[in-house]
């Protein structure tokens, strides 16, 4: 079929003077995305959702930070990146993902400027996540946004909260740690997160440790596969008979592969990328490779089955396949998407109770 022509779309996104023509434009592009979506490579089709959601992303700032200056009568006072994390920085959104997102800026020695640069980063934060609302981004229901002190921070406020994390590594700061793991600057300066990221993954390498720690909480979400091989389906409420795509069987995926990848010093953050890097840099072999690239093109393409609704004006879902869509071919293709979820689990835990041996 005839493809997209994503110069046309990045132009109309970039010239959209108010948020109030981007989110027309979204709805269009929503459209067009959801009708293609089983008429394209699942993972060809993800890469061009995933540009169109960074270029609405970044406008959406461009946009905040000329209303800041016009109200403020003063830029940014240091550079700063807006980075998102999850599926987002994962490049990986489906069509109604949420803010998942954070600031960073450059550090400022002065006390007096820095106390400013904070007040100034607070009103832009608010007014991208505002925008972002209403080009229908629902908020974090679990808080990583960048209206959240905690994900908007100095560079060295950061790093100093990063090094935290890492030496008392509980279950909550590892959790953390993985959201940071994922973390891409979608608008600003790049360098603020890749010199981030590559202190995470030094402080690995150098503690291999800390790897057992992150593998529990990889290994938290269950690939929704029976011991018989069976489907493990929805029992109770409305999505009864389905099957949860989201969790058990995206999200066992993806963390499993950031987990290797974050074991081999990798710097990639989509999955994709990943499993690449990991193959390029002879990690794994490649027709294992193969077979994991295999799995997340179906999870990504069944995740993005799964219902949608507008809520407020907002896109949602509860990432859940009905009964009713699990088709005699869907259920096979996803069956073998979970066989190899759950042997990439096995992988992860003996790849990393390998490298703690050999610490």
């Amino acid at each position: 079929m005839e493809r997209l022509d994503m110069d046309i779309i990045r132009t109309e996104i970039q010239s959209a003077g108010d948020i109030h023509r981007l989110r027309q434009f979204r709805d269009q592009l929503h459209e067009e995305f959801e009708r293609r979506l089983l008429l394209s490579n699942t993972l060809d089709w993800n890469r061009e959702l995933n540009l169109v959601h960074d270029w609405f992303i970044a406008q959406a700032v461009k946009l905040a930070e000329h209303s800041v200056q016009l109200e403020e009568g003063t830029g940014a006072p240091v550079p700063y990146a807006f980075v998102v994390f999850g599926s987002g920085g994962r490049g990986e959104q489906t069509l109604w993902s949420d803010q998942d997102n954070g600031l960073i800026y450059d550090d400022i020695p002065d006390e007096e400027s820095a106390e400013a640069a904070e007040r100034y980063f607070a009103l832009l934060s608010e007014r991208i996540s505002t925008s972002l609302l209403e080009l229908g981004y629902p908020l974090c229901v679990g808080g990583v946004i960048c209206t959240n002190p905690k994900w908007r921070k100095s560079s060295s406020g950061y790093r100093s909260m990063m090094l935290d994390w890492l030496q008392e590594p509980n279950w909550e700061h590892i959790r953390y740690l993985l959201i940071m793991a994922d973390m891409r600057a979608v608008y600003g300066e790049k360098r603020l997160v890749t010199r981030l990221m590559n202190e995470m993954l030094q402080y690995v390498d150098v503690h291999p440790s800390i790897l057992e720690h992150l593998l529990h909480n990889t290994l938290h979400h269950k690939i929704s596969l029976g011991v018989f091989g069976q489907l493990i389906k929805e029992r109770y409420g409305e999505d009864a008979g389905g099957v949860d795509i989201k969790y058990g069987a995206y999200i066992p995926i993806v963390n499993g592969i950031r987990l290797l990848t974050i074991e081999a010093g990798v710097e990639a953050t989509s999955t994709e990328g990943r499993i690449a890097a990991l193959l390029e840099g002879g990690f794994v072999e490649e027709e294992i490779a193969h077979d994991w690239l295999e799995a997340l093109s179906i999870a990504l393409k069944l995740r993005s089955l799964t219902p949608f609704q507008l809520e407020d004006g907002h896109y949602t879902t509860r990432g859940k396949l009905p009964g009713d869509r699990l088709t005699k071919e869907r259920t096979s293709e996803l069956k073998l998407c979970l066989r190899i979820g759950n042997d990439l689990q096995k992988y992860v835990k003996k790849s990393v109770h390998k490298e703690i041996e050999q610490g």
